[in-house]
């Protein structure tokens, strides 16, 4: 479990494995409120990280209680998009495979 947002993106490319990664190809923008924002690009070699907004497919918003929550498994994600406590645009598709992901 991450004690901050910074640590969970931080520690993310060592956590989800390449076999995880496997015919992902996509680039997701995190706009967590009160931490910062986060790109992570997703593909076959695994996932890139970097701190800052960049162009992406996919843009996940929250709070950052929310999105620890939701990281520790204390809150259901879907419980937190029907709740509007989470946010998505952009490919949806690629949204849900989040949770395969993570």
């Amino acid at each position: 479990m991450a004690d901050s947002v910074k640590d969970f993106f931080d520690g993310l490319p060592g956590r989800a494995g390449a076999g995880k990664t496997a015919g992902v190809n996509t680039t997701y923008l995190f706009d967590i409120d009160g931490a910062g924002q986060w790109t992570v690009a997703v593909s076959d070699d695994g996932i890139d990280v970097h701190e800052g907004a960049a162009e992406a497919a996919c843009t996940i918003s929250a709070s950052e209680e929310t999105f620890l929550r939701i990281v520790s498994g204390e809150q259901n994600p879907t419980t937190a998009y029907m709740t509007g406590k989470l946010k998505v645009k952009g490919d949806m598709g690629a949204a849900m495979k989040l949770q395969k992901l993570f």
